[in-house]
């Protein structure tokens, strides 16, 4: 079992930057693809950004490529997101996920362990 725990949101002003933190326990992320997804008020859930377990390969949402970077830390067990140019249309409940790295993917059904969320509110 993976625990993740999201941290690091808030509410910052458009062109803001915030960084999310996702500390992982119950096992080591070293062989975990890991991502961030985000879900606005009454919208489906969406992908922001993945990184492999080796960071070698990402991928990241077009909404948001440019203003993002997902990096992470396997020593420390924590995966980050990098958020700049924060833009109203971003205000939503970001989540971390891990899954077992077997195959790199981007669809959030393929992701077994989720966090609880950090929300993130950018004003205009």
């Amino acid at each position: 079992q993976v625990q993740l725990v999201e941290s690091g949101g808030g509410s910052v002003q458009a062109g803001g930057s915030l960084r999310l933190s996702c500390a992982a326990s119950g096992r080591a992320l070293d062989r975990y693809d890991m991502a961030w997804f985000r879900q606005a008020p009454g919208k489906e859930r969406e992908l922001v950004a993945v990184a492999s377990w080796n960071i070698v390969r990402k991928h990241y949402a077009d909404s948001m490529k440019g203003r993002v970077t997902i990096s992470r830390d396997n020593a420390r067990n924590t995966v980050y997101l990098q958020m700049n140019s924060l833009k109203p249309e971003d205000t939503a409940v970001y989540y971390c996920a891990a899954r077992p790295a077997v195959h790199f993917t981007a669809g959030q059904a393929e992701y077994s362990y989720w966090g609880q969320g950090t929300q993130v509110t950018v004003s205009s």
